[in-house]
């Protein structure tokens, strides 16, 4: 026994009519069936809905926190960096919900609008009646939730915004305040008042971080010195061996140097962190730091680490030792006059955040706050400052000496603007502190500072991705060609003949493409933490990057990321499928047909432009745009597209009736309005013709079909070559027509079929005139072969003492001549 369903729209299209008569058991059966499908029609709009409400609840109270502190907002702006966190992910929360609520009560709709509205004077049944109900009233939870969820979002970022815009004009106020300068005695005479109570407090700190030293006792800090021994150890050891490693197993080029000038970034980051994190250890070994010192404590190993990884950034980049290896076009005078600057750098950005730390826990004075940064602040532009003066110094010394001068390389525009800023950067902020304004000294200092090390660490990575792409993809021809530029990678093997040219062009282009995505995602990393420091860091940027997974809504579209990919990845494998049905169709299936060469081409070509076509209309759906919205604003731009497009157009039909009539075809010798030469390629849009000096013509394919075209082997692709051959009249004329038939008979390319012939075209009292003819494969050897043959005609001719006459129209002309040269004066004559 089988049991057969109805389907649900048969079901639900039924009207109160189509109950009467029936029995009260089939109805509640029918009743009980309709709440099975309202179940399962929306089974997760009732599945979680106190998570819902939880979740929107939780949103609620973030934010209304938020708007409380808002109202009288604290005075750190570093406090307002968790607060603006919390804010977000209220918003994420907010916006998950509405995502998960969004298909519910679409479902719930679309079962409202298969019910059909409610037909005024008709009764419905009352399962139906009963369905509706229970549709209305999920349909009216899911929307209020759905819409709270939006409100909710809508307040967060509005909420976000507002923190964003406090912070901004917090850190604008703070750089705007000035105290006293840093050179008057009354900023000295407060200091002095001040300074003794901070010191005390400070002497608190160090004892106690002296009592933690002293608990640990003398073994554990002999083991620590042990420690920092052996990691010293280590990093010469690892040193070396890194370097013989790059030296010995990667290829010569670019990417050798690139692996060793990050060696020398990782191996300082590692030790320094390293040593840093044993003395740490060595603190807690016993017991753990008081509450003051943990959190400072804890976070100077990762600051430390910073530090050597600044150390080794500015070494790779410099690499005074080994000129041969440094991968900027730097003279090794400037190198070995700044190889001190990076470790003074990381030394003071160290200090700096120490100070900032430390000032901070023993709640220091204002003064002794300013002027631990301003001192600290100055050391660093007095080092930058000097730096930027010795490139001056050598750079002028070696424009000033002839020998030298060769050596230094010609500084670019970008490098001359860069020095240009960093002497304007140096220079300005260390007027502001001595002037007072040592917020903003202090903070054109340190984003100098970070700004090379962004600018740096950008440099490497670029350079590494760009190496790594070319030595595993490029060509593997010589080293030089691995270090050469991406585009003459590209050209180069785009114009190989090899087998495996197609092959290497494509590993090319897959290089180029990977290595320009790459280091585009390095510049975007870049300018993300070059703008953190003005209130829009990673974290943010990249809160701002997660809220993407939403999609950007654009009138009625709503691009999803997702959708994008995978539109992305559905038109590439689509264009992959249509070249290699088009390389088959064109190599392998079109030349066992019947076809001609432009045949061919065209059906190919056709092919490609269909393909390409569906390819590109698939994406598109993909996204979300379909055939009938394209179609539309088609037919919207048709009138200015098409007056645009009328040549194009006008091209485009008149090659497609070219290949279909055939009027002319690949490989025929044309003249066309003063262009003669063989049609090498027909395209949709235009014709190539080859001239007889080997150059390229592309006439429009409207040209043919418009104008007079003379085509010398669309009916007969056999050449004629002719020869007028005058000879006077006691000449033997079988003798001379016997002659020319040999020279005919005896020239190879010459056809025997049609059969040469030798008529007599003339007979005067100058001579006779022989017309002789013959057939060669092509016109286009018939030039050749008749210069060949009238070369053995003369040389025959000559042989059997056979003389030719001189036309007569040359010989009316040098009789003329003679007769008037009586008359003529003796210079004329």
């Amino acid at each position: 026994m089988r049991l057969v369903l109805p389907r649900p729209s048969d079901f639900f299209s039924r009207r109160a009519g189509a109950f009467r008569g029936l029995p009260g058991l089939a109805v509640w059966l029918r009743l009980l069936a309709v709440s099975l499908l309202l179940v399962l029609a929306a089974p997760s709009a009732q599945a979680q809905p106190d998570n819902l409400d939880a979740s929107l609840d939780a949103a609620r109270a973030q934010i209304d926190r938020a708007r409380k502190i808002l109202d009288s907002p604290p005075k750190d702006a570093a406090d307002l960096l968790p607060l603006r966190a919390g804010v977000l992910a209220a918003g994420t929360q907010a916006d998950a919900a509405a995502a998960l609520l969004e298909p519910q009560l679409a479902s719930v709709q679309a079962r409202l609008a298969e019910l059909g509205p409610v037909t005024p004077g008709q009764a419905e049944a009352p399962d139906v009646v009963v369905l509706r109900t229970q549709l209305n009233k999920v349909r009216a939870e899911l929307d209020a939730q759905f819409k709270r969820a939006k409100l909710l979002s809508v307040e967060s970022e509005q909420t976000a915004g507002e923190i964003s815009a406090l912070r901004r004009s917090e850190f604008q106020a703070r750089l705007g305040e000035r105290t006293s300068s840093i050179l008057s005695s009354l900023f000295w005479a407060e200091l002095r008042m001040d300074i003794p109570g901070d010191l005390l407090r400070a002497r608190r700190q160090a004892d106690a971080l002296a009592a933690a030293a002293r608990a640990s006792g003398t073994a554990v800090w002999v083991s620590v010195g042990l420690v920092l021994l052996v990691l010293l150890g280590l990093h010469i050891w690892v040193g070396r061996v890194l370097l013989r490693l790059t030296t010995t197993r990667v290829p010569p080029g670019r990417l050798r140097r690139s692996l060793h000038a990050w060696t020398r970034v990782l191996l300082p980051t590692a030790t320094a962190g390293l040593m840093a994190e044993a003395v740490y250890l060595g603190l807690v070994w016993v017991a753990p730091l008081p509450e003051s010192l943990a959190p400072i404590m804890g976070r100077l190993a990762g600051v430390i680490c910073f530090g050597g990884y600044v150390v080794g950034m500015g070494h790779a980049l410099l690499l005074p030792a080994r000129p041969s290896w440094r991968l900027l076009p730097l003279p090794d005078v400037v190198a070995l006059k700044l190889r001190w600057l990076p470790a003074v750098l990381a030394l003071l950005m160290v200090l700096t955040w120490a100070l900032m730390q430390l000032t901070a826990q023993i709640n220091a004075s204002l003064v002794t706050t300013v002027a631990a940064d301003c001192i600290v602040a100055l050391a660093m532009g007095l080092a930058m400052g000097l730096g930027l003066l010795l490139n001056d110094v050598a750079r002028r010394r070696a424009l000033h000496e002839p020998e030298s001068a060769a050596s230094w390389p010609a500084s670019p525009l970008w490098l001359t603007t860069m020095l240009g800023l960093a002497w304007l950067g140096v220079a300005g902020s260390l007027m502001a502190l001595l002037l007072g304004y040592v917020a903003l000294g202090s903070f054109v200092v340190h984003q100098m500072a970070w700004m090379a090390a962004v600018l740096g660490s950008a440099y490497l990575l670029a350079v590494l991705i760009d190496d790594g792409f070319m030595a595993l993809l490029g060509p593997k021809t010589s080293p030089a060609s691995a270090a050469s530029d991406a585009s003459a990678t590209v050209d180069a093997a785009a114009a190989s003949d090899m087998p495996g040219s197609r092959f290497l062009k494509v590993r090319a282009q897959a290089a180029v493409l990977l290595s320009g995505m790459g280091r585009l995602l390095v510049v975007a990393l870049a300018l993300m933490l070059l703008l953190a420091p003005f209130g829009e860091g990673p974290s943010e940027l990249f809160e701002r990057a997660d809220k993407l997974h939403q999609g950007i809504s654009i009138g009625e579209f709503q691009i999803l990321p997702v959708a994008v990919l995978q539109a992305a990845l559905v038109i590439i494998m689509c264009l992959v499928v249509v070249r290699i049905v088009r390389r088959w169709l064109k190599e392998d299936f079109l030349p066992t047909t019947s076809l001609d060469a432009g045949m061919q081409v065209w059906t190919s070509t056709l092919f490609a432009y269909a393909g390409n076509l569906l390819a590109l209309s698939l994406g598109l759906a993909a996204i979300g745009i379909g055939l009938e919205r394209i179609a539309w604003v088609a037919s919207a731009l048709s009138v200015g597209i098409g007056f645009g497009l009328q040549a194009v157009v006008q091209n485009f039909v008149s090659g497609i009736i070219m290949l279909a009539e055939k009027p002319v075809k690949v490989g025929d010798w044309v003249s066309l309005g003063g262009i003669e030469g063989d049609i090498r390629r027909i395209n949709v849009r235009a014709t190539e013709i080859q001239m007889g000096d080997r150059s390229t013509v592309i006439v429009p394919n409207s040209e043919f079909i418009t104008k007079t075209v003379r085509n010398v082997t669309h009916a007969n692709p056999l050449g004629l070559v002719k020869i007028l051959l005058p000879v006077p009249l006691d000449a033997d004329a079988d003798q001379v027509r016997s002659l020319i038939l040999e020279l005919f008979d005896a020239h190879a390319d010459v056809l025997k079929t049609p059969e040469p012939s030798v008529q007599l075209d003339a007979i005067d009292s100058a001579g006779m005139v022989f017309n002789a003819t013959a057939f060669v494969n092509s016109p286009r050897m018939a030039y050749g072969v008749r210069s060949a043959l009238l070369f053995d005609v003369l040389r025959r001719l000559r042989e059997a003492d056979i003389s030719l006459v001189k036309p007569a129209g040359l010989v009316l002309r040098e009789a003329q001549e003679r007769a008037l040269e009586p008359l003529l004066p003796p210079a004329l004559a």
